[in-house]
């Protein structure tokens, strides 16, 4: 009687088979992440504070609105988008409590 193979087949999970997309070259999202942070920083503050509608206003995040429509208009991969977002938010709200921005 023939013996039977039991051996398991084993699945090759080497980083030579496995294959990544790539999009873009690494110097491209590299530029695309500097140019999100300042963007980032980019506030318009006023020197003296402005009441509208009961809300008071002592700055304006342009480049947070500038980024989130270049983002929207340019990026064609959600997941990019996404991370576009949260470093301009987080830069953003970073930058707000620091010297940066305009003020007039």
């Amino acid at each position: 009687m023939a013996k039977k193979n039991t051996q398991k087949k084993t699945t090759h999970t080497t980083a030579r088979h496995i294959r990544e997309r790539v999009f873009e070259s690494d110097s491209t999202y590299f530029l695309k992440l500097v140019v999100v942070v300042l963007l980032g920083t980019l506030w318009l503050k006023f020197s003296d504070p402005f009441t509208l509608s009961g809300f008071m206003f002592t700055a304006i995040p342009l480049g947070i609105i500038a980024g989130f429509l270049i983002a929207r208009a340019f990026e064609p991969h959600q997941l990019d988008r996404k991370i576009w977002y949260a470093v301009l938010l987080i830069v953003g709200v970073i930058t707000y409590f620091v010297p940066a921005g305009i003020v007039i």
